[in-house]
């Protein structure tokens, strides 16, 4: 088929698998009727569901749930939570705020792009070891890729207060023992015997968590998408509770301009 009787096919209808509303009748959700037989069901459980066609046991959604927990800070001076604040402070509304929130929390450097690059990078590196490569040969393909290791290392501070009741968790329900995880920690001794003093961060043990309950490295960055949002409604609100344009004000004489000197202006 060309593509151009590809696209014909699809003229005039939207034939999906995921679903279609009848309405005054029913929502169909991936073949589950939505107020039946998904009745109840908790909304992470459905946001899985929607994303991978699967469920989950309690305790594997009791995981996810604390995946996203753990990481919502209400601080302003976070990046993307910055984004939020000025819009609260330029008297946006709340829906416009944490859309852009969320949206340059898409940053590939700290966000979710980093996460892609993580969850791909542990999923690869299983398979190719488990095809009898050495995990130094999956390290240095990965450093002439892309310069660094996803997932090791954070700026400030060479450290992440997340890990230890993230673990914590995670041995609590019995989900602290899977490959990708006993990955992540070899990794860590490897560098560390690389003489390298970066440590893991949080994003490699969410990223491993992921891949141990199946989800694929599209799966794991979307269900990731909400996972900052519960710390920036705060951030917003207290932005918008304060004088407007009061949040991080720079005043004229603090910037040090060294641009092209004062011209006249000059009437047409």
């Amino acid at each position: 088929m060309t593509g151009v009787d590809m696209l014909k096919a699809h003229m005039g209808r939207i034939k999906s698998r995921m679903g279609r509303f009848f309405p005054g009748e029913k929502a169909v959700f991936r073949g589950q009727n939505l107020h039946r037989d998904l009745k109840g069901i908790d909304w992470m459980e459905l946001y899985l569901f929607g994303i991978t066609g699967r469920r989950f046991t309690p305790e594997q959604v009791k995981l996810l749930h604390m995946m996203w927990v753990h990481t919502s800070y209400p601080d302003a001076r976070i990046w993307n939570n910055r984004v939020v604040a000025l819009a609260g402070t330029a008297r946006s509304t709340s829906t416009l705020a944490l859309s852009a929130g969320l949206a340059v929390s898409e940053a590939r450097i700290y966000g979710r792009g980093a996460g892609f690059e993580t969850a791909s990078f542990l999923i690869e590196t299983r398979q190719r070891m488990e095809a009898g490569e050495s995990l130094a040969e999956c390290v240095q393909s990965q450093l002439a890729k892309y310069g660094r290791i996803s997932g090791y290392g954070r700026p400030i501070i060479n450290g992440d207060e997340r890990i230890a009741p993230t673990m914590a968790v995670a041995g609590e329900l019995g989900l602290d023992k899977g490959p990708h995880l006993a990955l992540i920690f070899e990794l860590q001794n490897h560098l560390a015997a690389q003489g390298s003093p970066i440590k893991m961060n949080y994003g490699v043990i969410s990223a491993a968590l992921g891949a141990d309950l199946g989800l694929s490295a599209r799966d794991y960055t979307t269900f990731m998408f909400p996972a900052f949002l519960a710390g920036m409604p705060p951030c917003y609100i207290e932005a918008s509770e304060n004088p407007e344009g009061a949040l991080f004000p720079v005043p004229c004489g603090d910037i040090q301009y060294e641009g092209v000197d004062k011209r006249p202006w000059v009437s047409l």
